[in-house]
């Protein structure tokens, strides 16, 4: 779903992490490891903006099925009702 970019500099967050005591190797690891979770974990505002037009086109299919059957339950309704007049009609003749 990653349709945007997000831009982390693990050069200037190594720099940041030694600057504060960590060693070469560590600061590495750490800049490793959030670039991953920057990079295939956090959503953009691309990807939310697709994930919610997917959601409304969804929505909209849904309403558009539950109109659907709620016509087809009246009209079914509105059919069993006149057989049920009509029953009625015939008997009290």
């Amino acid at each position: 779903m990653k349709s945007g970019a997000l831009t982390f500099d693990t050069h200037a967050y190594v720099k940041r992490l030694r600057a504060v005591g960590f060693t070469e190797d560590q600061a590495e690891a750490q800049a490793e490891t959030l670039a991953e979770i920057v990079e295939d974990k956090l959503a953009t505002k691309t990807d939310l903006k697709e994930l919610e037009l997917n959601l409304r086109r969804e929505m909209a299919e849904l309403k558009a099925a539950i109109v659907t059957d709620i016509v087809k339950w009246v009209a079914g309704m509105l059919v069993a009702q006149a057989a049920v007049i009509a029953a009625l009609v015939k008997l009290l003749k």
